[in-house]
Parts: structure tokens; sequence; C-alpha cells
């Protein structure tokens, strides 16, 4: 069989150096503030993604991508690479419908072909690098020449085993998303009240604890790992930050003092994702070494 060709969208927020390292294919998303709209990752980079939110009333909106979009994608690849399987990984489908797009792509492509596409569509039932940790582990299994069926069982094994928690540095964008009321995120800024979320089994972001403090906000993110992972040491880490370098190698250095970290993942929280949680938040992804 020849080596799965590895497809991810752009809210996987893999490194560039891993995804040119591994040849992950990745389909950027879009997003518009207004009448201005952008490619994720081609037309704007975080950095300036940031600097637009924080400037902006209103938040921007996403796009997920169409199936006709995919269709391009997995044709092209079949074309350029006869009898080699895909292996397409997404965000979660509690949170996008890009995951349904890629099944109604494969459907479609079948349709016009007349012949079953060997195409392995996955829901990550995550975002940002706790998605893109699944992509990256597909990519290194595929470059192994394991299988599609063997790939995808293992991907759905480790993010079951997967924590995450999202500290949350300002209230505004969660309000302004919807997900607390304006009065509350009034009240919890003078309070200073920093948010714990995470994603749940069904890939759906969800309030785990609220903390007054930055300091005692990430104390309560390493209790909250320590109670997860229990006896569990070895791990491996993922810290995502919303332009907070500084947080997330904090967090990074406290994991350290609890955990015995193998493979340490630096990157940042990307558009989709971002948009909903605001600058100055940081994620922390821990899964098996």
């Amino acid at each position: 069989m020849k080596q799965a060709i590895i497809v991810a969208d752009s809210t996987a927020d893999v490194p560039k150096a891993m995804v040119e390292e591994y040849g992950i294919h990745i389909v950027p998303m879009r997003l518009s503030f207004g009448e201005e709209s952008f490619v994720e990752g081609i037309d704007i980079t975080v950095e300036e993604f940031y600097d637009k939110l924080t400037k902006s009333k209103e938040l921007p909106t996403t796009s997920q991508t169409s199936p006709s979009q995919y269709v391009e994608v997995y044709r092209n690849l079949m074309q350029e690479h006869p009898g080699t399987p895909i292996v397409s990984l997404h965000i979660s489908s509690g949170m996008s419908g890009t995951y349904q797009s890629a099944l109604l792509a494969k459907s479609m492509l079948e349709e016009e072909e007349g012949v079953d596409a060997d195409i392995t569509v996955i829901d990550s039932l995550c975002a940002t690098y706790g998605f893109g940790l699944q992509v990256v582990l597909a990519a290194r299994m595929a470059k192994q020449g394991i299988s599609p069926g063997e790939i995808k069982a293992e991907v759905e094994r480790v993010g079951k085993e997967r924590r995450l928690y999202f500290l949350v540095d300002v209230l505004e964008y969660l309000q302004k998303g919807g997900r607390i009321r304006k009065s509350a995120a009034i009240v919890g800024s003078l309070l200073n009240i920093k948010p714990i979320l995470s994603v749940d089994q069904e890939g759906i972001i969800y309030p785990v604890d609220k903390v007054r403090g930055q300091k005692k906000a990430v104390s309560k993110v390493i209790e909250l790992f320590l109670n997860d992972l229990g006896d569990r040491k070895d791990v491996n880490i993922a810290v995502c930050d919303a332009v907070n370098p500084e947080g997330a190698e904090e967090m990074i250095r406290l994991m350290s003092e609890h955990f015995t970290l193998h493979e340490v993942v630096r990157t940042s929280i990307g558009a989709v994702v971002g948009t909903h949680v605001g600058p100055g938040t940081v994620a922390v992804f821990v899964w098996p070494a």
C-alpha cells in the first residue's frame, strides 16, 4: 500500500515546520472583518489577526470550507498521486460543519467517478493543537506505511486520552460570542475573573471553572491536570497561546515541575478559536508519551 496523504484544515494550528516535515496538506479556512475577507495563514498572519480583533467592535465571521472546495482538494491529490489513500482530519463537528463538508465531498466524488474513493474522514472532536496533535500523529504513522484504518483507530484512541484546558485572559470575547452575558463580563472583568474552559467528549467547548486572578487560575489548571492524570507522569504537551508567549512559557515551566515532559510543542491559537477566546489566552494539551 502507498503511504497515505494527510489532509487537515488550518484550525489544527500545526507549526509550519511540522507541516513541511511531514508533507501535511493544509486546507485554509476563510474569515471576514466586515467587508474584508482573508484566507487564514495566507492573507493574514496570527499577529495581524489578533491586532484586528482587538480593534474591531464586532467579532469576525469565519467560513467553513465547502464540500466543493474539498472535492477540488481530493480530486487534485488523487490525480497527482493515483492509487494513494487520503486521510482527512477536521476540527470538531461540535464547533464547525467542516467535517460534514469533507464527508459530503467524498460522496460527491464517488458519485462523479463511479468508484469508491479511498478517503478516510476523521472528526477530531477538538480544535487548535488538540486537533493538531492528531494530525501530526497521523502523518507520522503514514510515513511508516501504516494503513488508514489503523491510523484512524490510533488517532481516535489518543483523542480519548487527550486532556486540555484553555485559560482565558479577558471576558470580552466570550461575551461578544454569546457565551456569557454582558453584565457577567463587566462584573467578571472588574473582579479579575479568569475562566477555564475545556472540550467535552462530543467536541463542544464548555466552562470548567472560574478563578480570581491569573496566578490562582494557572495553579488551578495545574491542579486539574494532576487530578486528570493521576499517577501518570510521563506525558507529551502542547502549549498554544493567543499572542501571550510569556504565559505559554510559564505554563510549560510549571508543568515540568509536576510531570516528565517528552514532546513539547509550541504554537499559536488560530483565528477560529481565537475569535471566541480572545488575546492573552493560553491553551494546554496533554496526551500520553
